[in-house]
């Protein structure tokens, strides 16, 4: 269960290293990463656990998601969604989104990307869903600042982590219809993933806990105390293993939630952001290394 450090893989440019949002794209096998600091995109081939790429003019880059070839960037300093071609590294379109995008998922066979809008002074919190291909886009009003979004196997549903009142809103997909709110047991709603075989979600607090609920009801099953304050988090189910990255003071924690068992790894001061490479790997998007830390499992 333990995760150890395989490598380290470090980021050319500006000291400045201060990342959000990470993915692996399957497809590519590469994994690609938000330099907010830097307004790009670093991308790591992991084959290799090799910088291959600085894709540049993403104002605060913020979120990340790929999937099947294809890569969805949020630029918060521009109000807008990029797509790129995972392969060519090409940016295919720009799309106009609600005002400072954060969180942002996808269901590629159905070209459709979940934009969360934090808002602004002038605009509220937005969800915004919107067809790639053939530009169609539904919105809703938010409750609260959005964080981290997911959706179900099917594609049918999104989740996504609202900071306060802290909850998961759900609503279904793409009209942004049949909306529920799930409120958590602990405050300031974070880090989000799904465990789409089983139906579970598990959302991590700022208010010092790990919560576990039932993707179908809503209901709260289950929840772990935290080491500090969380960002990412990722359920492998290669491992059945939920991996939340803590900022403050650095470290990873690992739960397992069919033993409850907890284990720590320390990575760096700021190291927020991780990626999922399934079976065993784990990307620390780390300011302290000057790139990213590759843990693995056994």
């Amino acid at each position: 269960m333990p995760l150890t450090v395989e490598s380290v893989i470090e980021m050319p440019g500006s000291p400045d290293l201060s990342f959000d949002h990470g993915a692996f794209d399957p497809k590519t096998r590469r994994v690609f990463v938000a330099h907010t600091g830097c307004n790009s995109v670093e991308v790591i081939d992991h084959g290799s656990h090799r910088h291959v790429a600085t894709l540049q003019d993403f104002p605060e880059s913020a979120g990340v998601v790929a999937d099947e070839g294809q890569v969805l960037v949020t630029n918060r300093g521009a109000a807008s969604l990029a797509w790129i071609d995972g392969d060519t590294l090409e940016t295919r379109a720009i799309f106009n989104t609600g005002h400072r995008p954060n969180g942002v998922a996808i269901v590629s066979h159905l070209r459709l990307a979940v934009v969360a809008c934090i808002g602004d002074e002038s605009q509220s919190a937005k969800l915004q869903a919107l067809n790639l291909n053939e530009g169609q886009r539904w919105s809703i009003d938010l409750p609260g600042r959005p964080r981290w979004c997911v959706t179900d196997a099917a594609g049918e549903r999104i989740f996504l982590a609202v900071r306060e009142p802290s909850m998961v809103l759900t609503a279904r997909l793409p009209k942004l219809d049949m909306v529920q709110y799930w409120m958590l047991p602990s405050g300031g709603a974070h880090g989000l993933d799904i465990d789409r075989q089983n139906n579970l979600i598990y959302v991590a607090c700022d208010g010092g806990f790990l919560v576990e609920m039932d993707a179908i009801t809503g209901k709260v099953r289950r929840k772990w105390p935290l080491s500090g304050v969380p960002d990412a988090t990722f359920f492998n189910p290669s491992s059945g293993l939920v991996h939340v990255a803590i900022g403050e003071p650095g470290l990873v924690q690992t739960i397992d939630p069919h033993t409850g068992a907890i284990t720590e790894i320390t990575s760096g001061p700021g190291a927020k952001t991780t990626a999922l490479v399934e079976p065993h790997h784990l990307y620390v998007f780390s300011p302290s290394h000057r790139g990213a830390l590759v843990l693995a499992d056994a």
